[in-house]
């Protein structure tokens, strides 16, 4: 329906951005990726994927094109729905997926909050052989660090968003942040999160 949507970044939230075009504010979902790209600009051009169902009509934008092809790939599996494919590009990184199904590395798909075992297999049967043909994915995303209070209230918002229990998540980051060697970005929070879930 829309190929991309380019505006004003009103909101961002590591789970979504509101974009303004004209006066009209666009809610898009958005993976880990896409936030850490977005977050310093003002402005963006979020290539766009309509996901329209009976009680919902909910946009998703991504920074770059290859990361909507690793996402349409992604959503064409049986039993990997949108919310499922952009918690997959938020729990692992393009290159992390890439490396997984090559190597028919089940654990590390199965690793993500909301995908079995079946469907991890899947995964890696339906997309191994285009990966080999043509690479799915370009460049890999960037990490900021923001302050440790923002970072844990957005990693807070974004698992929210993302469908987690508001104090599963609060117990999971204040354990991450805990166990961690170094100061953790809003993605490397949310990531650890997702993946101990």
């Amino acid at each position: 329906m829309y190929a991309y949507i380019e505006g004003s970044l009103v909101e961002k939230e590591p789970a979504f951005v509101v974009v303004d075009v004209g006066g009209i504010g666009y809610e898009l979902k958005i993976t880990l990726g896409t936030f850490s790209a977005l977050k310093t600009l003002t402005k963006a051009r979020l290539f766009t994927y309509s996901h329209i169902k009976e009680d919902a009509y909910t946009l998703y934008g991504f920074i770059d094109k290859d990361e909507k092809r690793l996402f349409m790939a992604l959503i064409s599996i049986t039993g990997v729905g949108p919310a499922t494919g952009v918690m997959i590009l938020s729990s692992l990184s393009p290159e992390e997926i890439q490396n997984a199904i090559l190597t028919e590395n089940v654990g590390v798909i199965q690793g993500v909050k909301g995908v079995g075992a079946k469907t991890a297999q899947r995964i890696i049967l339906e997309l191994k052989d285009k990966l080999q043909k043509d690479s799915l994915i370009g460049k890999a995303s960037q990490n900021f660090s923001v302050t440790h209070n923002s970072i844990q209230n957005e990693a807070l918002s974004a698992l929210v968003t993302l469908g987690i229990n508001k104090n599963v998540a609060e117990k999971a980051i204040i354990n991450n942040i805990k166990n961690a060697e170094k100061d953790l970005t809003v993605e490397e929070l949310i990531k650890r999160v997702l993946k101990s879930s």
